[in-house]
């Protein structure tokens, strides 16, 4: 029978720890970590299982909880679920008495609330004003009502306890001095330590309820005041709208009573119109231009309307708003100047984004009965359907790397260069947190596809991946940031299939350059290892080292991902590092997991600790400052498990875009007819790709040989034996050198594939030493004029 998954715990309300669980009469009470949350109880193994393997929960709602001697317990559902328990201590199985009753309470009234919730009034609709506000403040109400309730049932359990105690007093006062008199005194003292353990749970919960609604109190003061301020600033902007329509029926009414041959005397004729003098059209004129562009600037930038009467001032407001210089400011001061232009008053939109793909179908296909005759194997040596990929090819993946770019623009604001690389490892790290869930494989890019990702409008930066090489398998990526920094690598993948897990080994180093500081950083990946392939469900976890240089100052940071251990008892996918100048003295501490989060702490003063590590050295102790978040993972959005569990930023990247090359990944058929669902097409036009690249390196090949050799395509010679191998593959070698291969074929003709990339140029990064591509330019250029007459047909 499957064991139902532990939720999330939510903060301050969870107790977790240490208890001994009956398992059988052979092995009797063993050691288990249990956490009650949301009023249910859960049991783990180990600490370090709290991240995929639940090995029980019991709903509290409905069970009874009864106490056995003093430190053993037993909590039943009814007899589908019985646990029998045994804490460390009198003491420590009183706590946990206290917490269950408390949480059963709060799970009983949770579930009573949960039957009557059909007679409750509908809230508000999210369109309607001041709908999210009132979402929020009845969110608040429910949470200090909780708080209330739990106030109440400790006054319950404090009667409840103190009644007992009042009992074993009275009883020990009539009791005579012989051989109960100490296990009265015991059930006396185990009594009073209940008292005092729910006392102190009532203290905690009164704190708790003042903290909350002090907090809430200041906010709504704010809360309120804003919205004074707000109605004051609406009531002028009407006022101001008014005016602006009175004077717009006035000048209609004019234009149309009057002929226009008549007009202009009309109104040059001093009195002869009441209120209709040279000096008042003017002022009607000014005003007039200048209510427009109160309102036009009041919707932009919601501040005092006395501040929006020159561009000088709107660009400062925007600056001190925290808006983009050059972009908003521009725009504002534009309109300022030139109101009259049917231009200055229209905004470009920001495009608006996709936030579903179709569902993933239902298909079941066995992963063991296509890999099990490839163990050992390259992993792109191993041709497979589209059934264990998902809608996006290798270019999109590398992509996602920016979907934390705000680390990049906070790190290029930092003044200081160790700060700086704190940003660059939290971004390192946050490339890693899309693929805990990402089971499915990416399609393998064709020779020469692209895909560009153009967010300059967006987010400020904008970037291009090609697929540079085919044997092995390699991509170049080059983005470049308004906000001041450029991120380029080439990253060539490197796997192998072991039975039980699958290991994939990126190749190539992340180049990060900040322009201000012109601070230059490099650094390589981690492996990234595919568990259960066989049997179970498939899970991904990511190990290794990461040294992430600056090498203008000498700073480094030493990052170490570990490995998921069974034994262990640290936090899952735990990630820790230490950033260090170029003497070796640490400042920074880096802690966190690459599936959630990452802090930095200062380091205030370090030294050697007694103990030692696994590998012998000892162990050196850092006193730091508080914890400072440096990043944590947006949450996926709704339906994600349906959707290949795709962040927000991956839903969109094979959204179809006009203007793009014909080379990008979003016009790859067989991956678009995927993620429509429709598999059996896609595998077989993912054949006819497959094909078409083999002949076109063949045609390559060829064309290698005869520049090669020029008396080729000559009749042979008297005895000599024409070599068709050499330039054309056999039938064997053709149907492995799939979009999966990575054998390289050329060798066997003796002449390197001539194949030369698109955007990207060959040659020794001066850095790194390494071969590697570096972006040449024109892409963008192309892009605008739209000839792309030079790519070639690869779908």
């Amino acid at each position: 029978m499957s064991e139902p998954k532990a939720p999330t715990p939510a903060p301050g309300d969870t107790y977790k720890g240490w208890l001994f669980k009956w398992t059988n009469y052979i092995k009797g009470y063993q050691r288990r970590w249990f956490v009650l949350s949301n009023g249910l109880l859960s049991y783990y193994r180990t600490q370090a299982e709290m991240g995929h393997t639940c090995r029980g929960t019991i709903n509290l709602a409905t069970a009874n909880i009864a106490v056995e001697d003093s430190c053993n317990f037993v909590i039943s559902n009814g007899g589908t679920q019985t646990y029998h328990l045994k804490a460390s201590s009198e003491v420590e199985r009183q706590r946990w008495i206290t917490a269950l009753e408390l949480a059963k309470a709060k799970a009983f009234r949770m579930q009573a609330e949960s039957d009557d919730s059909g007679d409750e009034s509908t809230p508000p609709a999210a369109g309607q004003g001041g709908g999210a506000r009132n979402s929020e403040v009845q969110s608040t109400l429910r949470t200090l009502g909780s708080k209330v309730e739990d106030l109440s049932t400790c006054n319950d359990l404090i009667a409840k306890h103190g009644s007992a105690l009042q009992r074993s007093l009275s009883e020990l006062e009539g009791v005579r001095l012989g051989g109960e008199t100490s296990e009265k005194i015991r059930q006396v003292t185990e009594r009073a330590t209940l008292f005092r353990i729910t006392s102190n749970a009532m203290i905690n919960a009164c704190r708790d309820f003042l903290a909350l609604a002090q907090a809430h109190s200041k906010r709504w003061q704010k809360a309120l005041q804003a919205e004074r301020e707000q109605r004051v600033r609406l009531e002028e902007t009407l006022e101001q709208l008014a005016k602006q329509h009175n004077h717009l029926e006035r000048a209609f009414r004019g234009a149309t009573v009057l002929p226009p041959s008549q007009s202009n005397p009309a109104i040059d004729s001093k009195g002869s119109v009441p209120g209709k003098g040279d000096a008042s059209d003017e002022d009607e004129e000014n005003e007039f231009f200048d209510a427009c562009e109160d309102v036009q600037e009041f919707i932009t930038v919601p501040a005092d309307p006395k501040y929006h009467r020159s561009g000088s001032n709107v660009s400062g407001i925007s600056s001190e708003m925290g808006m983009d210089d050059g972009t908003t400011s521009l725009d504002e001061q534009s309109m300022a100047s030139n109101p009259e232009s049917p231009q200055s008053q229209e905004v470009v939109p920001v495009r608006k984004r996709r936030t579903r793909i179709p569902d993933k179908p239902n298909y079941s296909l066995n992963l063991w009965s296509i890999m099990k005759n490839c163990i050992g194997k390259e992993l792109s040596k191993i041709p497979m359907p589209v059934n264990f990929n998902e809608p996006l090819s290798m270019l999109q993946r590398l992509s996602e790397d920016l979907e934390y770019y705000e680390l990049l623009d906070r790190g290029a604001k930092c003044q200081s260069s160790l700060e700086q690389m704190c940003y660059v490892a939290a971004f390192t790290v946050s490339s890693y947190s899309t693929t805990v869930h990402r089971t499915g494989k990416p399609f393998n890019p064709l020779l020469g596809e692209t895909f560009e990702l153009d967010r300059l409008q967006e987010s400020g930066y904008r970037s291009l991946c090609e697929q540079v090489s085919h044997h092995p398998p390699a991509a170049a990526h080059h983005a470049i940031s308004e906000r001041g920094w450029t991120l380029r690598q080439e990253i060539a993948l490197a796997s192998k299939f072991r039975g039980k897990y699958l290991s994939i080994m990126p190749l190539g180093s992340i180049h990060c350059i900040f322009e201000k500081s012109n601070n230059h950083y490099t650094w390589k990946k981690v492996t990234t290892t595919v568990h259960n392939i066989i049997v179970g469900k498939l899970w991904i976890d990511q190990s290794g080292e990461i040294d992430i240089v600056n090498h203008r100052t000498g700073d480094r940071c030493h990052l170490k991902f570990a490995p998921y251990s069974y034994f262990s008892r640290d936090v899952a996918r735990k990630v820790t590092g230490v950033v260090t100048d170029k003497d070796g003295k640490a400042h920074y501490v880096l802690s966190g997991t690459w599936d959630e989060k990452m802090e930095c702490s200062r380091v205030m003063q370090s030294s050697r600790g007694g103990e030692n590590g696994a590998d012998g050295r000892q162990k050196t102790v850092y006193q730091t400052l508080k914890a400072k978040e440096l990043w944590r993972k947006t949450p996926l959005p709704e339906g994600a498990e349906n959707m290949y569990y795709f962040s927000t930023l991956a839903l969109t990247l094979n959204e179809p875009e006009e203007g793009v090359a014909p080379t990008d990944s979003r016009k790859r058929p067989d991956q678009r007819l995927m993620e429509q669902g429709r598999w059996e097409e896609a595998n077989a036009e993912k054949q006819r790709l497959e094909e078409k690249q083999r002949t076109a390196r063949r045609e390559r090949e060829r064309e290698a040989n005869r520049s090669a050799n020029p008396e080729e395509g000559k009749e042979p010679a008297d005895g000599a034996e024409e070599v068709e191998i050499a330039t054309e593959p056999s039938e064997t070698t053709d149907k492995t050198d799939t979009d999966e291969t990575s054998s390289d074929l050329s060798l066997s003709s003796g002449h390197q594939d001539s194949y030369k990339a698109m955007w990207f140029d060959r040659c020794v990064d001066p850095m790194t030493g390494e071969p590697t591509h570096i972006y040449r330019g024109g892409y963008w250029e192309t892009k605008e004029q739209g000839n792309w007459d030079s790519c070639p047909d690869i779908f």
